[in-house]
């Protein structure tokens, strides 16, 4: 009875265990290599396929990966004898292994040994679970599963694949580079051997830590190999060889293009293995160190931050995405996107407005006035001068573009109008001015908003495209042509840049050799915003667009360092690493422009009396037929909103304010009006209006020589305290 009882027992025990087994299991995937394909994070690889982004998040090892066939045999032979002598044999557990193994656990005490074969740990890895005897008890189940749903070699290949070694790192590919800084093919037989021993204990056999112990199990194993004939070198050659390590010494700091490029992908739903991006390792590298060596060099007059974006506009692609000091530890802020960070522009931008201004009728010989200028800002009032603090009276669009003069950029939006310029900044992609245009007012010509130096760079490759907008790409076959369209003609493009690309239009500022002055035909611009607080150089030639900023994150002002004395020589030795290995084109000129002779000082079609000199039109827009600026009729003085404040050391009766129009000329008489009443009537354009406390409005109707009706200008409101 009692016997009878045992039995039954048993069987109802060895019914459940089989339940709770069977239940526990977990399916082996029909496809191993479908199974990894559960992916936490890209992997990026440079337009070559050099890896950018030295991650190991994900789980599995996805891109790193070779066939059976590319795997040494001399390396899998290894691997078998060192994890699973009896692999080829066994059905996926090794009886007699494990029966050793619990002999010599029992007489030791302790765990001293395993006896997981490949195709266990290849179901650990699939089915992780906490390492127990109950877990080793269904990975053999499951291993047997697995070799009836997979042959030998595909175990073997995803094993060799996906084995975990130290850092994080899985593979065989990954572990001879981590340990070895080489490609699997190129290691030694005594390296494919180390690969086989560390697995075992990637910790106990560091080989920085216990290089010793490490050695002693690669000569073993060498000397198992060598018995069974597996060696293609004698075992004593092998055994006297030194494993040495050898990391990587060379890393590249791309984490804010990863994060740009990751960005991209996710929109366009693009997820694989190996995403294969823009950006050339070999150019990031040369011109990370061209800018943080003029970092380096301007450290002492206060410049700590950089930047540069290169980009082939020919197929819009981003070339390299540098950040001054990027990867150095002790330098500040260089964890920031300064690529992106924004910043004000100063001169920067007046290659745009000049081009909205040809838009809208003038041309490269329209003369401006440059002489000094006081305009209202806000509720005060501001007075303009150019860098050099010089004036250079009536001076043509060209000039005025090629010297980056500041009185005739002012004058540039007055006439096209603020508010008309940055909508056609914001064709151009520049977003991060979404103030209103009231806001920015006319010191918009001269930078006074904040942009990134992404953002001036698309807006420059547009000028150099020939007024086609396309987005950026970091990803190679990229293609957004939704967003692709023409800003601009070809004419008006090529006119300023060939304005940018003359060094005579820069003289008078620059000098005959100015440093913007390069070997090959290329439009540049410099900027520098107010105090010395941001320096730009941005140019493109027939290929590549380049723009380089430098300054201080934290807004400290560097010392009197402008554009062209800081970023623009790192732009020129840029240019010059560009053009080294091609030959250089000239800048576009289209076909559609008509070369004039014109009077050098007015800008009219060229007589026997002036000194004449050559300008390209575009076609059907002229030579001016007048010499005055092209203007609006406006009260310049008092400015919209304008406040004011009596002096009380000045008697009242002693106290006037002027009033003034925009500049023009052929004046016939001025009627001034406050509050609706006549004040006064003038011949010019200024009146001294006497100062009194109140509210007031104030317009202007101006009668022009030449038979032009009366105008009459806008009211202004303004106030005196």
């Amino acid at each position: 009875m009692i016997a009878r009882l045992v039995g039954f027992g048993s069987v109802v025990m060895f019914a459940t265990l089989a339940v709770i087994t069977a239940s526990q299991l977990q399916p082996i995937p029909d496809d191993l290599s479908q199974h990894i394909g559960t992916i936490k994070r890209n992997t990026y690889v440079d337009r070559v396929g050099r890896r950018l982004n030295v991650t190991f998040e994900n789980t599995w090892n996805l891109s790193d990966r070779l066939d059976s066939h590319d795997l040494p045999k001399g390396l899998q032979q290894a691997f078998v004898l060192a994890e699973d002598k009896r692999f080829f044999e066994h059905a996926g557990v090794d009886w007699q292994a494990r029966f050793h193994a619990l002999k010599q656990n029992l007489i030791a005490g302790e765990v001293v040994r395993g006896a997981s074969t490949i195709s266990e740990q290849v179901t650990r890895m699939l089915h992780p679970r906490p390492r127990k005897l109950w877990s080793r008890w269904l990975e053999g189940f499951e291993a047997t599963a697995l070799e009836r749903q997979h042959s030998k070699l595909e175990i073997l290949e995803f094993y060799l694949n996906q084995v975990p070694y130290k850092a994080r790192r899985r593979g065989v590919v990954q572990a001879a580079h981590y340990y070895f800084d080489r490609d699997l093919d190129t290691l030694s037989e005594k390296e494919l051997l180390t690969l086989a021993v560390l697995v075992r204990s990637p910790r106990w056999l560091d080989p920085e830590k216990h290089n010793d112990k490490l050695e002693r199990s690669v000569n073993d194993l060498a000397r198992r190999m060598a018995q069974l004939d597996m060696l293609s070198e004698p075992y004593e050659k092998i055994a006297t060889r030194k494993i040495t390590v050898k990391r990587s010494q060379k890393t590249y700091n791309v984490q804010h293009f990863l994060a740009f490029a990751n960005r991209q992908a996710t929109a366009l739903d693009r997820v694989g293995h190996a995403i294969h991006t823009t950006i050339d390792l070999e150019l990031q590298d040369k011109v990370q160190n061209i800018i943080d060596n003029r970092l380096q060099r301007l450290a002492y007059r206060q410049v700590g931050n950089g930047a540069a974006l290169i980009i082939d506009h020919k197929t819009n692609q981003i070339l390299s995405w540098v950040i001054g000091y990027a990867g150095q530890n002790d330098k500040p802020f260089n964890q920031v996107d300064t690529v992106r960070a924004r910043r004000q522009p100063g001169s920067a931008l007046k290659p745009l407005l000049y081009t909205n201004a040809l838009l809208r009728g003038w041309t490269a010989a329209t003369r401006l006035d440059d002489s000094p200028l006081e305009e209202g800002v806000g509720i005060g009032m501001h007075s303009y001068h150019n860098y050099s603090r010089a004036h250079y009276g009536s001076v043509s669009l060209r000039e005025a573009l090629g010297n980056s003069l500041n009185i005739p950029a002012v004058r540039a939006i007055q006439f096209v109008g603020p508010e008309t310029f940055l909508s056609f900044l914001r064709e151009l992609g520049i977003e991060s001015l979404s103030q209103h245009p009231n806001v920015y007012g006319d010191g918009l010509a001269l930078g006074n908003g904040e942009l990134s130096l992404y953002e001036l760079v698309e807006a420059y490759t547009v000028l150099a495209r020939m007024g086609d907008h396309k987005p950026l790409s970091a990803l190679d076959g990229q293609h957004l042509l939704s967003n692709n369209r023409r800003v601009f003609s070809d004419d008006v493009a090529s006119l300023i840049a060939d304005i940018m690309s003359d060094p005579a239009a820069r003289e008078k500022e620059f000098g005959l050799n100015s440093i913007l002055n390069f070997p090959h035909q290329t439009a540049v611009k410099t900027g520098t915003s107010s105090d010395y607080r941001d320096a730009w150089a941005v140019g493109f030639n027939d290929k590549y667009t380049v723009g380089v900023w430098m300054g201080n994150m934290d807004y400290t002002p560097m010392q009197e360092i402008t554009g062209a004395a800081g970023p623009a020589l790192a732009l020129r030795s840029i240019f010059k690493e560009l053009n080294q290995n091609r030959d250089a084109r000239p800048l576009y000129l289209s076909h559609e422009l008509v070369k004039q002779r014109i009077c050098a000082d007015t800008g009219q079609i060229a007589t026997a009396e002036c000194e004449a000199r050559d300008e390209w039109f575009i076609s059907g827009v002229g030579p001016d037929t007048k010499t005055n600026t092209p203007a609006e009729v406006r009260i310049r003085k008092p400015s919209k909103g304008l406040s004011l404040a009596m002096d009380p050391r000045i008697p009242d009766d002693h106290e006037y304010f002027e009033f003034a129009l925009a500049d023009l000329e052929e004046i016939e008489r001025v009627q001034w009006f406050v509050n609706g009443r006549l004040i006064a009537t003038t011949k010019s354009p200024n009146y001294n209006w006497k100062l009194s406390r109140g509210k007031f409005s104030a317009y202007a109707e101006v009668l022009l020589k030449n038979d032009h009706p009366p105008v009459k200008t806008d009211v202004v409101q303004y106030r005196v305290n």
